[in-house]
């Protein structure tokens, strides 16, 4: 399974490999300046092992290509969104992104072009001489500053969902604001050395011809370079600013869709925006761990109304909402762009608990529900310690869930030596063919488990199924932020007494009716019995199968179609 750090699509763990990669450049970048505190000699050791590494052909290519595809891909990120409404976060978090580009130009030129250009040795003396005392000694001080917050808010936001933040962010804090602190310092203590060494006509003469400075031609040219980056990267942000302008007025154009949240507004939202877009710019509180990043599932729905003319899930999405088991008609509103009207409710609440008694938590389906018991389990192990007890009952469901789960059902709860299992499903029929096949694939399970027991010297194990298909209540029944999700209803009673009509009668599974019937099976008429159950008016008519993995009694057609399943 991804881990929580990971999750997201491609282009999200992209961005965020790449960020690290821009991170930790600033951060060595900084430590660097901070260690000439500590003396010359340190700082020239750091320096010249930083730039043997940044200034190779691998480390060019690689902080040079993460640096244009993270700006790429954030801004990218920025033009698909549908709405300037967003988190206060975000929006510091995309001005300073915008800004990092056009203040990294003059320090791209002026130190590594100068090198690269012109032979300019840009070690720490150079960079102090041009800068200290000017507009751009500020502007660079600036931008360290700009690229830290930057990069610190794009840390938290990609760590909040991990357990060990919390406890660590206060340090961590600390660190964050101390080594910038130190950087500065650092800056500032050795650009007023070598201030007053240069303040020798001599000394500076010889400073110059050692760091190779340009002369006014030399100047001009790294200016003209610098005057022709920035116009480009004006160029880009005005594209990217009049695609954004564009699919707004699009969206403008098109007919708009409806989004009711319940136990909230009906608001009108365009075509083609994401749901948590919508929440956001109609003010509606919707929560979002990761920022919408698709990285975390907190701003997920559950879609009651419109889900089918939703665009299925990307694997990203399906992934993240497996990791947490979410139901069917789950979706992450940060991924999901509604073409059409839709119903939702937001499962977590703005205090980041979940939310309570909405129409999806206490939903009506007809599925077939199976109840499995095993036979003779108090009298098997009276006498026995209680680890044999534990250990036979986790090897017996070892066994036999693994085919309920190959059919497509679900466990919902283990009751002792027995459990119960529904299958959720989108069709009835579907549901009943699955509860059949786990039927079939738990007798075979048992046969092999018994033969296991056999060659230990250990007494078979005996079971009894009940399955009847009708309607339920699903829902999350409990106090809150204790309360599971489960089924209840008329159909679970029938399913549990049917199973305890297998003992008497001697045969492993009785299959009510409604299940034969929903999934197509023909068994012979003279095979089914008809059973008076507690609480049923009518009498209900199921077909008993002595031999659980044996179906040919459904008929020709329908057996293999309900083969047993295992695992």
């Amino acid at each position: 399974m991804t881990h929580v750090l990971w999750r997201g699509g491609l282009g999200t763990r992209i961005r965020i490999i790449t960020g690290l990669i821009l991170m930790l450049y600033l951060t060595l970048h900084v430590i660097n300046l901070a260690v000439v505190l500590i003396s010359p000699t340190a700082f020239d050791t750091v320096q010249a092992a930083r730039l043997w590494v940044i200034r190779s052909n691998v480390g060019t290519a690689v902080i040079m290509g993460s640096l244009v595809t993270h700006m790429a891909l954030s801004l990218a990120k920025v033009v698909v969104a549908r709405g300037l409404r967003m988190p206060v976060t975000d929006w510091v978090q995309v001005v300073l992104g915008l800004l990092i580009p056009l203040m990294l130009v003059d320090h791209l030129v002026y130190t590594r072009g100068a090198h690269e250009m012109l032979g300019v040795t840009t070690m720490l003396g150079y960079v102090n001489r041009l800068i200290w005392g000017t507009s751009d000694g500020w502007a660079q001080a600036a931008l360290l500053c700009v690229a830290w917050v930057h990069g610190a808010i794009g840390l938290h936001m990609w760590l909040r969902m991990t357990a060990w933040w919390t406890r660590a962010a206060p340090w961590l804090i600390g660190v964050a604001v101390m080594l910038p602190t130190l950087g500065l310092m650092g800056y500032v203590t050795s650009a007023r050395v070598i201030d007053g060494l240069l303040s020798d006509p001599r000394a500076q003469a010889v400073a110059h011809r050692a760091w190779n400075w340009p002369d006014a031609a030399g100047f001009e040219t790294l200016a003209q370079s610098a005057r022709n980056m920035t116009y480009g990267v004006w160029v880009v942000l005005g594209v990217a600013a009049t695609a954004f302008v564009l699919r707004r007025v699009v969206a403008a154009i098109a007919k708009p869709i409806r989004v009711h949240y319940v136990d909230g507004p009906s608001v009108r939202a365009p075509r083609g925006q994401t749901i948590l877009e919508t929440s956001h710019a109609s003010g509606v509180p919707h929560t979002a761990l990761c920022g919408g990043r698709g990285r975390c599932t907190t701003c997920r729905v559950i879609v009651e109304e419109g889900l089918h003319d939703l665009p299925p899930p990307s694997e990203a999405e399906r992934k993240s909402l497996a990791a947490v088991g979410a139901p069917p008609n789950a979706r992450l509103a940060c991924q999901v762009r509604p073409s059409g009207p839709v119903r939702v409710f937001r499962v977590f609440d703005r205090d980041g608990k979940k939310g309570r008694a909405h129409a999806s938590q206490g939903k009506e389906a007809r599925l077939a529900v199976l109840f499995l018991d095993m036979r003779g389990f108090t009298a098997r192990t009276d006498g026995q310690l209680p680890y044999d007890v534990v250990f036979l009952l986790n090897r017996f469901f070892d066994r036999i869930v693994p085919p309920i789960v190959a059919a497509g059902g679900t466990v919902d709860k283990y009751m002792g030596d027995g459990l119960m299992a529904v299958f959720e499903t989108e069709t009835e029929a579907a549901s009943a063919r699955a509860a059949i096949a786990a039927v079939g694939g738990i007798g075979a399970a048992l046969k092999g488990f018994n033969e296991t027991l056999a060659t230990e010297g250990a007494a078979p194990v005996s079971i009894g199924i009940g399955v009847h298909l009708g309607t339920v209540v699903l829902g999350e029944i409990g106090a809150a932020g204790q309360a599971p999700r489960t089924l209840i209803g008329d159909t679970v009673n029938f399913a549990a007494r049917l199973e305890g009509e297998t003992k008497p009668r001697a045969v492993q599974a009785l299959l009510s009716i409604d299940t034969l019937e929903a999934a197509g099976a023909t068994p012979p008429e003279d095979a089914m019995v008809s059973l008076t159950l507690r609480g049923r008016e009518a009498p209900l008519r199921a077909l008993p199968l002595p031999d659980a993995s044996d179906l040919s009694m459904l008929g020709r057609d329908a057996a293999p179609n309900m083969r047993p399943v295992t695992a």
